[in-house]
């Protein structure tokens, strides 16, 4: 019987390498029930390529990928994976894709097999958490920046996922969208990986801060 008590994500020895360069060298990582990490480092460091590794989109040169208690290497062993972790891309065009917002964000939920009358209740009280109250019907590629942003996590957090990665989640926001955010992330019960160059935010909304240098993670 796996224990309860398992690491959510263990990455061990993990090696990437963009051509010759190894961005990622014998890298360690682990994430535990309850962690909200902040995770920094220079552009170029891994930190995006780490995350896509957690969900499969990359696969690394050799090391062990050990997610939710199970050995992960093909890429159907990626599909449970992917219903369990949420992430939120650093571009919010890369994640709506539908002409309103109540087709965006119901798109996981009914591919997760919820009814369509499961999804719109799912949609509304999804939207309603993070006061997007009435944006139903509004058509995507007409919101404000900000806007997306926020519906594209509304779109994540429809799946319920147990565990978040956010990749530059405040990147290119004003304050005011900034700071939902914040009460956003503060108020989830879940764990998380947050990228970001933002030193306040990553203050704010994490427990712990690790820096990836030379390849390899660290403690800040």
């Amino acid at each position: 019987m796996l224990s309860v008590d398992y690491k959510m994500i263990r990455l061990r020895d993990i090696k990437f390498r963009y051509n010759a360069r190894y961005v990622l060298d014998g890298l360690d990582f682990s994430l535990e029930r309850g962690d909200r990490v902040g995770l920094v480092g220079p552009n170029g460091s891994g930190k995006t390529t780490l995350c896509q590794i957690i969900m499969g989109l990359s696969s690394p040169e050799s090391g062990t990928i050990e997610i939710f208690g199970k050995k992960r290497s093909k890429e159907s062993d990626f599909a449970e994976v992917r219903g369990r972790i949420g992430f939120l891309f650093q571009d919010a065009d890369d994640q709506l894709f539908c002409p309103t917002v109540m087709e965006d964000v119901a798109f996981g939920p009914l591919n997760m097999g919820k009814t369509p009358e499961e999804a719109k209740r799912i949609v509304s009280a999804t939207l309603k958490a993070l006061q997007l109250d009435g944006f139903e019907d509004r058509v995507t590629y007409q919101l404000s920046g900000g806007e997306k942003r926020l519906v594209s996590l509304a779109t994540v957090l429809a799946m319920e996922p147990e565990v978040l990665i956010l990749d530059e989640p405040t990147n290119g926001l004003d304050e005011e969208t900034t700071e939902r955010i914040i009460e956003i992330l503060n108020g989830l019960r879940l764990s998380y990986i947050v990228i970001s160059h933002d030193r306040e935010f990553v203050a704010r909304t994490t427990n712990r801060l690790f820096r990836i240098s030379k390849g390899k993670i660290v403690e800040a």
